[in-house]
């Protein structure tokens, strides 16, 4: 696939996952892909854990599973009839977990590029998660970026140090397919803006 088609290809995968193992070498080269990113004053603010631990992961699908419950009690009528059809994560079905973090301190105390911007660095950490989410597409598996969940929580759960703030808990692995129509579309939940209707032009 040349890069437009790895773009377009992408999808956030819930049901799809097969659970199968990974191939030799293949994460190694989607972790480096991730590494690869822009970051701000070279700080390269992320950290890769790796989360295969069954007993690990079905904690955190339970404290999922509870923030679900806690949103859709806040749906009523057709959202909620939408939401509660939608799959909102493959933790238990996926290969491996992939958390992504953020050291807000790394390459301090002065960050080129950051002084007027507080969160260039992480906007540098969510470079390298869409390199790791468009390298992953390139190698046939599929991504899916788990949002439900508490940061203290998961801080507690994996043992990441103060000051580290989790940003995303991915779910990686073979899948049977990618969807040829995003979740979130397929369901009703919203549909796409054109791009003639996000583009400016000299002024907002």
């Amino acid at each position: 696939m040349n890069l437009y088609d790895v773009i377009h290809r992408r999808r956030d995968v819930r049901a799809e996952f097969t659970g199968a193992p990974i191939p030799d070498g293949v994460l190694d080269r989607v972790l480096t892909a991730a590494h690869a990113a822009p970051s701000v004053g070279l700080s390269q603010p992320w950290d890769f854990v790796l989360v295969r631990d069954p007993d690990v992961r079905r904690a955190f699908h339970d404290h999922v599973r509870s923030e679900r419950d806690a949103f859709a009690a806040t749906l009523t009528g057709d959202a909620a009839g939408r939401f509660a059809r939608i799959k909102i994560d493959g933790v238990l079905e996926s290969t491996v977990s992939v958390v992504v973090t953020y050291d807000a301190e790394r390459g301090g105390p002065a960050v080129l590029g950051r002084h007027a911007i507080a969160d260039a660095g992480l906007y540098s950490v969510c470079l390298a998660i869409q390199n790791l989410w468009l390298a992953a597409t390139a190698e046939g598996l599929g991504v899916g970026w788990v949002s439900f969940y508490r940061e203290p929580h998961l801080r507690d759960l994996l043992g990441i140090p103060a000051g580290i703030r989790p940003v995303a808990w991915l779910c990686v692995g073979p899948v049977t397919h990618l969807e040829t129509v995003p979740d979130l579309e397929r369901h009703g939940w919203r549909h796409r803006r054109p791009l003639d209707a996000a583009v400016h032009h000299d002024r907002w």
